[in-house]
């Protein structure tokens, strides 16, 4: 069972300033709530027990928004304001969960997992980008799914514009049945003419321990960072069976301004 979820927080979000110049982009709120609550409750209502979150010194603001009781408890104290005191019963639930590592260099998703090496667990953890929000459904559920029938490695993806596959990492499809499909090869942002397939990896994973050996082998690559994408191509190039879970939400980008500008407004839309 899949009980532990990394979530890499450590990224600079320069596509989100100004307004990452004062607040992680986490943080941001969409409708009255940070991005990561949303990524955190879809975990939750899939089973997680526990979050390794992986921060930088200059994101000490994420650990604080967890774990500031004493302002909390002094307010309370004071309004006696019933919908504060529930914000704050909920995060004081999410205090129990969470675990934090420190990357302060950005080298990358790689690198970011494996400095959680000490804390896994199981055979198998997800993991999740927190730029990606998907709606309409609980895709780490979809996931966790999949891999109690596969017995196997788990990445969520959707199909893109063929024009546009050069943004994305992209897998290489074999054995496709009607919502999934088995991974034989994955590329970090081909042109359109070398892309296997206009089938995109979303932030969603699910891993199994033995990648950490392979991250350790890895070097930097595309912007001097270290790609999970390559310790994933070495697993499946061993016959590591991953498979891609083509998920039935609907996919937001909040890691760009006009992205999360989208976001609030479909989850508003989805509130009505």
């Amino acid at each position: 069972m899949i009980k532990q979820a990394i979530i890499p927080l450590a990224g600079l979000g320069t596509r989100m300033l100004p307004l990452t110049s004062v607040m992680p982009k986490e943080l941001i709120p969409i409708n009255g709530k940070p991005n990561l609550e949303y990524i955190m409750e879809e975990c939750v209502n899939a089973g997680i027990k526990e979050f390794i979150f992986v921060i930088s010194e200059n994101k000490s603001a994420i650990k604080k928004y967890f774990f500031n009781d004493k302002f909390y408890k002094k307010i309370i104290n004071k309004k006696k304001d019933k919908r504060i005191k529930n914000e704050f019963l909920k995060i004081k639930k999410y205090q129990k969960m969470i675990k934090f590592v420190y990357q302060n260099k950005p080298e990358g998703t790689g690198d970011a997992v494996l400095k959680c090496q000490k804390y896994i667990k199981d055979k198998y953890f997800l993991m999740l980008l927190a730029d990606d929000l998907i709606i309409n459904t609980n895709c780490s559920k979809e996931l966790i799914n999949l891999h109690k029938k596969t017995k196997s490695s788990i990445i969520a993806t959707k199909k893109v514009q063929k024009k546009d596959v050069s943004r994305w990492g992209i897998l290489s499809v074999t054995n496709k049945k009607k919502n999934y499909f088995q991974i034989s090869d994955v590329v970090e942002k081909p042109s359109v003419k070398k892309a296997p397939s206009n089938f995109a990896i979303i932030g969603r994973y699910i891993l199994p321990k033995k990648i950490f050996k392979e991250i350790k082998k890895l070097k930097p690559g595309q912007g001097g960072e270290i790609h999970i994408t390559d310790a994933i191509r070495n697993l499946i190039y061993k016959d590591n069976k991953f498979y891609g879970n083509i998920f039935k939400g609907k996919y937001l980008d909040c890691g760009t301004i006009n992205g999360y500008i989208n976001s609030c407004i479909e989850i508003y839309k989805g509130k009505k």
